[in-house]
């Protein structure tokens, strides 16, 4: 699809040295989600997971102008230099609709994800956050506890516990092995009705076969998805716990802080200054829902990613000298070493605990 790439040249030495590949450290592909009037959210979001090893895809939806995209490029490249060096940032340029229901997210989901495939085929895992979303660790962190996790492993909160709501969102299914399975005869019966979060980290092999589908079930689910009145809340996950080839590979989590409502509402509350102890005490690497350049957001950056108000969360690949009026940011060493910083032990913790979770197989679609 067309999309609009940020001005500037490709400085090949740069993005030359990056290791990647099983022997070296993880290397994420996120999809950065926004929508009419976002555009300062999306740029502040990706300047708080930014790191030169990882690739980005920024999708403001299609209700946004022209004009919107083209100061969302000129701002990143103005605040994150070592994005244009390193050609990791590329913005979507004729996206799809941003409505909370019906089968265009979905559409753009997947859309991103064959132009991260296609552009840059050499990412461990895939990463869906939305404008309301905020990282709790930097990518130091997150890159050095994603490197004891096996690239098998998929985080998605698959629950099929949604209470007195299922027949308002999705009727209860079942999908036909055989169609898809020479030799199987038996039905299974889809684990997700629907489950509680459409925001997923899905392994690169497990998206390949949802893009390129060398089963039939990608598509086959994609047609009944695609009448679902949230999709996203669905699609993804059904396929992974009717997959043979993944359903072993599934960690019942998605890695973000919420609180919810009291019965659960669509979405999560918004969190406010009271949240902050727990949240960060969670050893989450993500949270949300946060109100636009709140507070909050203020505190996050200060305290836990020592990120300055012009320029990316620093880390071990920034060379630049620190101080108020230069970003340390602007010149880089070798970006294939991280430091993680003091939220990196709980991160460790909490996904330690998700992993022994889900090796249990109490919350999960293993079989």
């Amino acid at each position: 699809p067309t999309r609009l790439r940020l001005p500037g040249l490709t400085t090949a030495r740069a993005a030359a040295g990056v290791r990647r590949g099983p022997d070296a450290l993880p290397c994420l592909a996120y999809l950065l989600i926004g929508a009419r009037g976002d555009g300062h959210r999306l740029l502040r979001l990706l300047l708080a997971v930014y790191h030169p090893r990882n690739r980005y895809i920024l999708h403001l939806s299609a209700d946004a102008s022209h004009e919107e995209r083209r100061d969302l490029a000129a701002g990143v490249a103005a605040a994150a230099p070592a994005a244009v060096s390193f050609d990791n940032v590329a913005l979507v340029g004729t996206p799809t609709a941003g409505t909370p229901v019906g089968s265009s997210g979905l559409a753009g989901t997947l859309r991103a994800a064959a132009v991260l495939l296609r552009l840059h085929p050499d990412w461990d895992w895939f990463l869906t956050l939305n404008a309301a979303d905020y990282p709790l660790v930097t990518q130091d962190d997150l890159i050095h506890a994603l490197s004891y996790v096996p690239r098998e492993f998929n985080f998605i909160d698959h629950t099929s516990d949604i209470g007195r709501k299922e027949s308002e969102k999705v009727q209860s299914m079942i999908v036909d092995a055989g169609i898809y399975l020479s030799g199987r005869t038996n039905f299974f019966r889809a684990t997700q009705k629907r489950p509680s979060s459409p925001w997923v980290i899905l392994n690169r092999r497990f998206i390949e076969y949802c893009v390129l589908g060398w089963e039939n079930l990608p598509r086959l689910l994609l047609m009944y998805f695609n009448n679902v009145m949230l999709p996203q809340e669905g699609y993804f996950h059904s396929v992974i716990c009717n997959s043979l080839d993944f359903r072993n590979s599934t960690v019942n989590n998605d890695l973000r802080y919420k609180v919810w409502d009291d019965p659960p509402q669509t979405e999560p509350l918004f969190l406010s200054m009271a949240h902050f102890n727990k949240m960060v005490d969670s050893g989450q690497p993500f949270a949300r829902r946060f109100q636009a350049n709140g507070p909050l957001l203020d505190k996050i950056d200060e305290k836990l990613l020592k990120r300055p108000g012009h320029g990316p969360v620093p880390g071990a690949w920034c060379a630049g000298r620190k101080s108020w009026f230069i970003d340390p940011c602007s010149q880089w060493s070798d970006v294939n070493v991280v430091k993680p910083g003091p939220q990196a032990l709980k991160l460790q913790q909490y996904i330690n605990w998700t992993l022994e979770e889900a090796d249990s197989g109490a919350k999960s679609c293993r079989l």
